[in-house]
């Protein structure tokens, strides 16, 4: 007898059914909802439910449980968007910045990006005050780093990902 060993790649697509998509949809609107409400939504019993639940778990489409926290009620509602073009973009050099940047707390996204600048920031702060002292004081002494242009957002319109519908 074969043994099928199942395993996944830390990028790997799976295949998920209607019934995978639904259980993500409904953990993404509420990831305290209960096996038994979230088996009730989706139309299968507990069991398969939470078994289905466990294998997105290990297969890492499911990567954790939070709780969403409004970060305008903390103050925190200054937004920038920082385009970085770096002097060198070798493969060391890219990881110097990533292990960088991920020290530095007010950077709430980090993209690679392929077009005309290198990374686009995601910076939030409570004051535009606060935004130039992390400029001044963290991103102007990144690795590597040439220059940057920064954009202030007036107002968030959309700030959620949720998985599409089928």
């Amino acid at each position: 007898m074969t043994e099928f060993i199942s395993s996944f790649s830390e990028n790997a697509q799976i295949d998920l059914d209607r019934f995978d998509h639904a259980i993500l949809a409904a953990l993404a609107g509420d990831g305290r909802m209960s096996i038994t409400a979230l088996a009730a939504q989706v139309g299968l019993s507990k069991s398969p439910t939470q078994a289905r639940v466990k294998r997105l778990e290990q297969a890492g489409v499911i990567q954790g449980y939070r709780a969403l926290i409004d970060p305008v009620r903390l103050g925190r509602d200054q937004i920038a968007f920082i385009e970085v073009r770096l002097g060198d973009t070798r493969e060391a050099a890219l990881e110097a910045f990533n292990k960088a940047i991920a020290r530095i707390p007010q950077i709430e996204e980090a993209h690679l990006i392929a077009g005309n600048f290198d990374y686009l920031l995601k910076i939030r702060t409570h004051s535009m005050r606060e935004y130039r002292e992390v400029l001044a004081e963290h991103i102007s002494s990144l690795p590597h780093l040439a220059s940057t242009s920064t954009f202030v957002a007036m107002q968030a319109v959309k700030e959620d990902w949720a998985p599409p519908s089928l």
